[in-house]
């Protein structure tokens, strides 16, 4: 890997999968009980996500699932023309195809329905899980190519 480049992290890909929505869930329900002072774990739920990815060091290999996906998704971002059409139509479906969940889960939000919560986050992390598995397939198709993840095509 170059010098200063970004580092794919799965285990803040794994930890981020396994607190996000809960914690958001928790901090935006805890308005019941804390009116507007839940801004504050909103807020700090929200600093999570953006440290998540800058606290964990570089995997030792990156041949597991979740640093594949990580390093297809890097490579989706960062060489966008270069990647075959049904990769970035497959990238966009998948996508929308959160978009249901993510709304019901903020309904559930918005009227403290936990049933619709816990399906709303199930419907948008489905696709999400989809689409890591899918930025694998991507990384592979581009190493078959011959190409690395570090360096424009």
């Amino acid at each position: 890997m170059p010098p200063g480049a970004a580092t794919p992290t799965p285990r803040s890909g794994w930890s981020r999968a396994a607190t996000g929505l809960p914690l958001i869930a928790l901090a935006v329900w805890s308005r019941v009980w804390l009116g507007w002072a839940a801004l504050i774990p909103c807020v700090l739920v929200a600093l999570w996500l953006w440290l998540n990815p800058r606290l964990f060091p570089a995997p030792r290999r990156f041949d597991g699932w979740m640093a594949r996906g990580v390093l297809g998704e890097r490579i989706l971002v960062s060489f966008p023309d270069a990647i075959p059409v049904a990769h970035r139509r497959m990238a966009r479906l998948l996508a929308l195809a959160g978009l249901p969940g993510a709304l019901v889960f903020a309904a559930g939000l918005w009227t403290l329905r936990l049933d619709w919560v816990v399906l709303g986050g199930a419907l948008a992390a489905l696709p999400k899980f989809w689409f890591i598995d899918r930025m694998g397939w991507l990384l592979a198709d581009w190493r078959a190519a011959g190409r690395s993840e570090w360096e424009a095509p």
